[in-house]
């Protein structure tokens, strides 16, 4: 059986730096797992527009489609502010999401113990949480037509057009009920079906899809009661569906409850090629972040723990990914932290790399 397949693209900005923190985790399950990957690497975003004047070439798009998985740093950066639309690094990033069809975002919030303090919420709120929340990413208002700005009488219409099918549907709550079923069997859909047709038909969808999965527990809530909740109790949630709007807001606000973008990743999923695997980008969620490139203050922890969601939901590697999370978990329980983990006292200030060592060194100690 072949190894499987990773595509590195680093990117942009602090992108190369926690990528080459990935690669030792990467090179570390090869030499003490005996867990050998094929990894390639190329360029996207504003690095591909530099050497190709594009920002993904299209032999890079080709690879993507052939691997096992994508995982991406991250891209942009004010030197590309300039460029036309159609060339600036995020559209890479979109390219990738379009043409693989990814239109399940996972994107967990998980607060380890010992960030609860760097929540704005109380730390008994925050403390030991850890939901997911599962995004539809292709359709929805952000792709619907009609759109545009228009001239109506005397005044300019601005226009987006939420739009949703039921296979649209259906295919992102399977998603979500088969990750319930891998957690804690407890499913939340969030809409607003008491003002939106699109609404109704997405409760409809998900309410018969839930019929092939009796084990999971399934409600339903408005997205807008669901923000509140979030902020008052998140953790009556386990794992939340919703659609590409309400996704990304309440991912977002959920991203906030850990107290770090630095600390947070994402996978990004569609439909399972001939392997059985599905087609999967992993990527964090923090930006590239310009202002610190190059200056070791970055926090590799978000891209490290894509890799995580990388060995549990592309690689069925279920057990090696808690082995990695439990050692980013004992790392910071030690109190080391990098620039943006700053703050308490008796915490070990490390630069990026140094961080990266630590981990791996936990990783070893976990042997």
């Amino acid at each position: 059986m072949s190894n499987p397949s990773i595509l590195i693209l680093p990117g942009d900005g602090i992108g190369p730096e926690v990528m080459a923190e990935v690669k030792k985790v990467i090179s570390w399950f090869g030499s003490k797992r005996d867990q050998q990957f094929d990894v390639s690497e190329d360029l996207v975003g504003g690095a591909a527009y530099d050497a190709h004047g594009t920002p993904l070439h299209d032999d890079t798009m080709a690879k993507a489609q052939e691997v096992d998985a994508v995982l991406l740093g991250a891209v942009g950066g004010p030197k590309y502010d300039t460029l036309d639309f159609s060339v600036k690094p995020e559209r890479g990033l979109l390219r990738l999401r379009k043409e693989m069809d990814l239109f399940s975002n996972l994107r967990p919030a998980q607060c380890f113990d010992a960030l609860a303090d760097f929540s704005s919420l109380k730390k008994d709120v925050v403390a030991g949480l850890d939901i997911m929340i599962v995004r539809e990413l292709t359709s929805g208002i952000y792709f619907g037509e009609p759109r545009g700005i228009i001239e109506e009488g005397n005044e300019r219409v601005g226009i987006n057009t939420q739009r949703y099918t039921e296979s649209e549907i259906d295919r992102v709550a399977r998603s979500a009920f088969e990750l319930a079923m891998r957690r804690g069997k407890k499913l939340c859909s969030m809409e607003k079906a008491n003002v939106m047709e699109s609404g109704i038909l997405w409760r409809e969808v998900v309410t018969e899809v839930g019929q092939d999965y009796p084990e999971v527990e399934l409600s339903h809530m408005y997205a807008d009661a669901g923000a509140m909740q979030l902020c008052r109790w998140p953790k009556q949630f386990d794992v939340i569906v919703t659609d590409n709007l309400f996704g990304d807001l309440l991912s977002d606000a959920a991203a906030m409850l850990t107290g770090s973008l630095g600390m947070l990743p994402s996978a990004s999923l569609g439909a399972p090629m001939e392997n059985g695997r599905p087609k999967a980008l992993y990527e964090p969620v923090h930006g590239s972040a310009p202002d610190i490139a190059g200056q070791g203050k970055a926090n590799p922890i978000a891209c490290i723990l894509s890799f995580a969601m990388a060995l549990r939901y592309s690689f069925d590697l279920g057990a090696e990914a808690d082995r990695l999370e439990q050692a980013v978990e004992k790392v910071l329980a030690d109190g080391v932290r990098t620039a943006d983990l700053l703050g308490e006292e008796g915490v070990t200030p490390v630069t990026t790399s140094e961080m990266g060592d630590a981990i791996v060194a936990a990783l070893d100690a976990s042997l």
